[in-house]
């Protein structure tokens, strides 16, 4: 490995831990740096799906305690029970329209025009969507109802097209469903665990025969730079929202996919 791939598979890592769980869309981001660097990492776009595994780590160590407390007490019933059930139910839609759509998403979607499209897109629904807020109804992981859960999973199968945002979408459509800022967050948080496990398996699974050790080191950089940063990122986030909202990051999304709709159209 030549040193300055490995110091952009540390940049790209970094930018992965900064942005997964800000509503700007972290795969977006990702895809058009690579694009700026002229990035040649291993085929089939996996380092951009598995480093996210990185910054998934730092959220199952920030919460650890209380992962743990549902994974042993869910076969009890009560909250720890609702709690994996939620989860899990919200994270069906994406599994199955992800395998489903394998192809179409990393052979047509992962294209800087789409990312640039959906960061303006995304920017404008966020705005509308904060602008039309009414008082939440659910407060709590475990007091959202087994439709809620499904629904919000739906929501965020709509960012497997790249510059959507996956928080994004998720947070956003559970604040359309009467859930509360912080919850709606902290969900987004804990449904990546699963979400973003089952994409980096498949992506390995499906690029097992093209990856070489080369490709491999690259990867774990990546990894390891997003889950130190994502460790920095992820316990301030929640903070930042409730102060602020989600408007400064629409306002970003719309600057930022201009920006790159017009370099691109200068190409």
């Amino acid at each position: 490995m030549d040193p300055s791939s490995l110091l952009q598979a540390a940049l790209l890592g970094a930018v992965e831990g900064l942005t997964e769980f800000i509503p700007v869309s972290s795969t977006g981001h990702l895809i058009l740096l690579v694009d700026l660097l002229g990035f040649r990492g291993p085929p089939g776009k996996v380092f951009e799906v598995v480093i996210q595994m990185g910054a998934i780590l730092a959220v199952c160590w920030a919460y650890r305690r209380r992962l743990t407390k549902a994974a042993l007490g869910m076969f009890r019933g009560g909250d720890d029970f609702v709690f994996v059930r939620n989860i899990l139910l919200a994270v069906l839609p994406a599994m199955v329209l992800g395998a489903l759509f394998y192809d179409i998403i990393k052979g047509v979607l992962f294209s800087p025009w789409v990312v640039s499209a959906s960061l303006i897109l995304g920017g404008m629904a966020i705005l509308l969507i904060e602008r039309r807020l009414h008082r939440p109804r659910v407060v709590g992981v475990e007091s959202m109802s087994a439709r809620t859960a499904v629904a919000v999973g739906f929501f965020q199968a709509v960012a497997m097209i790249p510059g959507v945002s996956r928080s994004g979408a998720t947070i956003m459509g559970a604040l359309l469903l009467g859930v509360e800022r912080r919850t709606a967050t902290e969900f987004s948080f804990f449904l990546a665990i699963p979400t973003m496990l089952a994409a980096s398996v498949f992506d390995l699974y499906q690029n097992l025969d093209r990856l070489t050790p080369d490709g491999l080191g690259l990867i774990g950089v990546g990894f390891a730079v997003a889950f130190l940063t994502a460790l920095l990122v992820v316990r301030t986030v929640i903070g930042f929202i409730s102060r602020h909202g989600f408007t400064p990051f629409a306002w970003y999304r719309i600057a930022l996919g201009s920006v790159m709709l017009v370099l691109l159209s200068l190409r």
